[in-house]
């Protein structure tokens, strides 16, 4: 996939995917579409440029689902 002459922007990811596709297809969007906002996209949401997830989220989700998982286990017979 490369550039083409006289873009912006480089179009990367999904977005050169999808010129890539409508360029093989001749068709043409009506309208430019942001593919993280689509409406059959749950989680993805495209942030600012530089905003990142705290990673204290990820330890935090680490630990809930470890909790759960023993919290499960125990509930299986035949331990001490």
């Amino acid at each position: 996939m490369s550039g083409h002459v006289g873009d912006t922007q480089p179009r990367t990811g999904a977005h050169a995917v999808v010129a890539d596709a409508l360029a093989r297809t001749g068709s043409h969007p009506k309208e430019e579409v942001d593919p993280a906002r689509r409406p059959d996209v749950l989680f993805r949401v495209r942030h600012e440029e530089g905003e990142q997830v705290s990673a204290w989220w990820m330890i935090g989700a680490f630990v809930a689902v470890s909790a759960g998982v023993i919290a499960l286990l125990s509930f299986i017979p035949g331990g001490q």
